[in-house]
């Protein structure tokens, strides 16, 4: 099972938007969003609130993917100026987490607690991402899975 590929492309392309249509994906995106709902509405946090969630959740649920695999494709094949999309990738990913955020909030007039958000945004919006990152159907990746485990207890 492999989820990068020597052959990536920086920006994504057509079969990364048909990726995002698959009905597991959109399931998932669509629980997700409704757990940032509920906190939103029911925790009391200052700065946590419905129109927040529905950006970042979003932006995330568009970028997160692509930037997991431009990262680990470049890192894992190395190709020429690999740590150029490597730096395109991180900052699309600080673009999602923070700046998002401050200009949300910056709108809405909410007060900002920039550090605790973006400690808890960004391992989630990475999570989000190796989440998202399988191409493919969840049948086939629930067989991949299986065929994976059952090799590795053979060794």
């Amino acid at each position: 099972m492999s989820f990068f590929s020597a052959k990536y492309r920086l920006l994504p392309d057509s079969d990364y938007v048909h990726e995002l249509a698959r009905p597991w994906k959109l399931a998932t995106f669509a629980l997700g969003m409704a757990w940032l709902f509920y906190g939103a509405v029911m925790y009391g946090i200052a700065d946590w609130d419905v129109g927040v969630s529905v950006v970042m959740g979003l932006l995330t649920y568009l970028c997160a993917p692509w930037t997991v695999y431009v990262l680990g494709s470049a890192c894992l094949f190395r190709p020429r100026h690999w740590w150029v999309h490597a730096c395109v990738a991180l900052m699309v990913a600080v673009l999602v987490v923070d700046t998002s955020y401050l200009a949300y909030h910056g709108i809405a007039g909410n007060p900002v607690y920039r550090d605790a958000n973006f400690r808890a945004s960004l391992p989630l919006y990475f999570l989000a991402g190796a989440l998202w990152l399988y191409r493919g159907s969840l049948r086939g990746f629930m067989h991949e899975l299986r065929s994976a485990t059952a090799d590795r207890r053979r060794k």
